[in-house]
């Protein structure tokens, strides 16, 4: 059975990388709905042997579910040797049956909402290339290859923001998240440099993840080194998954297509973060500093997203903060050292985040591109499949019980509460995250779906629902959004926590502390009751101010215009970058400009110039563009030649 998987596993990544050759260097020939079908079908045959492999591995013993598969010898230096190899383990079984499954239906998705649209070859070719680059982020078994995912997702989203690179705002979006991620990036870059220094020094020269895992607790125990080392990591991942202070760069990325924005903020770019926390669990662990610092960071991230999103009124934008927020609580979980239900909530976010994302889209489609809820109104007479599926997504993420939300979001905030790496006010904090975004996400369906019409008259004339191209990948996603929390039913509902238990081996070395297991069962159904009692507030309260009473949220924001400005100015956060950060590097870049290019590089190049061009005044009168004074000078010189050969 391990050779089996060897063979399939290698074959997942293969598949997209030969659907971005296809398209990529077809670019100019290739029809834009054969495109689309090569596109999605590279990653309907990578979901398919990704759910292969996991039903293999599901069934062999647990000590025996850590496979590693090499594709070829990739660096060979000294004693220093790195495979193009993958690690195959519960853990990257479960990130890669989300990137490729989500990943699937927005391509299929993408055939209906990009139709039309000038150089959709090629971005059916970047959306390949994207799952390839995470895909060997999070496959690959040691630290170099996950750098080359790390910075090739990076890359894509890059080029996937900025895809209408016509638009100033698309082509700044997209420099604004390579240069963010770039910050981030330095220090994971330095992160794993020192990693490897500090192995290298205890005599260990690796970068595999597997042996990182199993010899940290002996080589990085004591000092200051291993803080160091995951802050630094975590640097890397605050800019990757959205973090304060880096989380700037995943608003404006919505400036790309809407498909993109369910790509990369749903199954890929911006969990790779907390992948990369997670598969190094047993590093961060060493580190109590790191690890509260990434609790506060996740539960400050959540909280900080969540009011921003409260006021928002681009419908995208909204969901952008929203999926800002819910990776604050992914962190949340990571931080008090409950790994396994960060990467839960990763998974379920993914289906519900995906949908909402990919119903924007279909509203979007129906009113000829309006992003402002505000514009809208009345919407579910006209998209029945959009709203329904929508409201599910709705529910899901604001955690009301039976959806998948209320499974991962609930084990969190319990972890937050009862984990030796928790605290009571982490708890609080999230409870209240979660309060606001189960508000601002039925705010957004109330405006969007009920009430009466705030549509330009044209618009609605023409507002209609959207292709099965586009609705069914909704429906999967809706059945998915309901039904996938089940999979982590805990114990005190009657399930196995089966999800949990699936991860274990991954998260071993005594992470999740057994010190929650003796809490009371009637601790953990106060806690349940009370994240229950958040959404139905959250909902309840939008309700009243959007449904029951519209007017009260105008009369709110004129009673209180300081906060409802700064709310919606997102706190100006993004103005004190530019006057700090981004205004003094380039009045620092235009001086050094001045001194050393103009003044310097320049000066000399012109100078140079000028010069030649002196010297050449001075003897130009001998060309004088006569054939008879050539002649005259060929033969005064031959006359000479050979006067100096009879003389000499």
């Amino acid at each position: 059975m391990e050779e089996q998987i060897k063979t399939i596993i290698k074959l997942i990544p293969l598949f997209p990388l030969v659907g971005f050759l296809i398209n990529g260097f077809l670019n100019k020939k290739m029809p834009e709905r054969i495109a689309g079908i090569i596109a999605s079908t590279a990653l309907f045959l990578s979901f398919a042997c990704s759910a292969w492999a996991f039903f293999i591995l599901a069934k062999m013993p647990v000590e025996d579910r850590s496979i590693h598969a090499v594709w070829f010898q990739w660096i060979l230096s000294g004693s220093f040797s790195s495979a193009f190899s993958f690690l195959y383990d519960p853990l990257s079984a479960v990130m890669m049956l989300v990137v490729t499954g989500v990943g699937f239906l927005i391509h299929v998705y993408s055939i209906g909402y990009m139709h039309g649209d000038g150089g959709t070859t090629r971005y059916f070719a970047y959306l390949n290339l994207f799952v390839f680059a995470m895909l060997t982020l999070i496959m690959g078994d040691n630290l170099l290859l996950l750098y080359l995912g790390w910075e090739g997702v990076g890359l894509c989203s890059y080029l996937l923001i900025g895809f209408w690179f016509g638009k100033d705002s698309a082509a700044n979006a997209g420099k604004k998240a390579f240069i963010v991620n770039r910050v981030g990036d330095f220090g994971f870059a330095l992160g794993v440099m020192l990693l490897f220094w500090t192995f290298a020094a205890a005599g260990h020269t690796t970068i595999n993840l597997s042996e990182i895992s199993h010899l940290a607790p002996e080589i990085l125990v004591g000092g200051g080194i291993v803080t160091t080392i995951t802050l630094l990591l975590f640097l890397g991942a605050t800019g990757k998954s959205a973090q304060i202070p880096l989380y700037v760069w995943l608003p404006d990325a919505m400036e790309g297509p809407t498909p993109v924005s369910a790509l990369i903020h749903a199954a890929t770019m911006v969990t790779a973060g907390v992948y990369m926390v997670s598969r190094l669990s047993a590093v961060f662990i060493l580190a109590p500093a790191t690890m509260m610092t990434i609790a506060i960071i996740g539960a400050a991230t959540a909280l900080f997203a969540a009011t921003i999103g409260l006021v928002q009124n681009d419908i995208k934008r909204i969901l952008a903060y929203s999926t800002i927020s819910q990776l604050g609580y992914m962190f949340l979980g990571c931080g008090v050292g409950a790994f396994s239900s960060g990467i839960f909530h990763l998974m379920t976010h993914a289906f519900f985040k995906a949908l909402l994302f990919m119903g924007a889209g279909s509203v979007m489609h129906a009113l000829a591109g309006e992003l402002n809820v505000q514009k809208m109104g009345g919407l579910k007479k006209y998209m029945p499949h959009t709203f329904a599926t929508m409201f599910i997504g709705a529910l899901a993420i604001s955690g009301v019980p039976l959806f998948s939300g209320f499974f991962s979001k609930d084990e969190i905030l319990y972890k937050a509460f009862t984990s030796e790496y928790g605290h009571p006010v982490l708890w609080a904090v999230g409870l209240l995250a979660a309060v606001l975004t189960a508000f601002y996400m039925f705010r957004l369906i109330f405006l969007a779906f009920y009430g009466d019409s705030r549509m330009d008259p044209d618009v609605e004339k023409h507002a209609h629902e959207s292709p099965k191209v586009m609705t069914v990948p909704l429906m999967i996603l809706a059945v998915l959004a309901f039904i996938g929390g089940y999979i982590g039913l805990p114990h005190a509902l009657g399930g196995g926590a089966w999800f949990e238990q699936f991860l274990e081996p991954v998260f071993a070395v005594g992470h999740e502390s057994s010190e929650v297991v003796h809490h009371s069962l009637s601790l953990e159904y106060i806690l349940m009751f009370t994240s229950v009692l958040a959404a139905g507030i959250g909902i309840f309260t939008a309700y009243m101010f959007y449904i029951a009473k519209p007017g009260r949220a105008k009369k709110l924001s004129d009673k209180f215009p300081g906060v409802y400005n700064t709310l919606l100015n997102k706190y100006y956060v993004d103005e004190f970058y530019n006057a700090v950060i981004v205004q003094p590097l380039i009045k620092t870049g235009n001086f050094f400009w001045k001194i050393t290019d103009l003044k310097g590089v320049d000066a000399v190049a012109n100078g140079s110039a000028r010069f030649i061009g002196w010297i050449s005044s001075k003897f130009k009168f001998i060309q004088t563009g006569f054939v008879r004074n050539y002649a005259l000078v060929f033969v005064l010189g031959v006359i000479a030649l050979l006067g100096f050969v009879i003389f000499r």
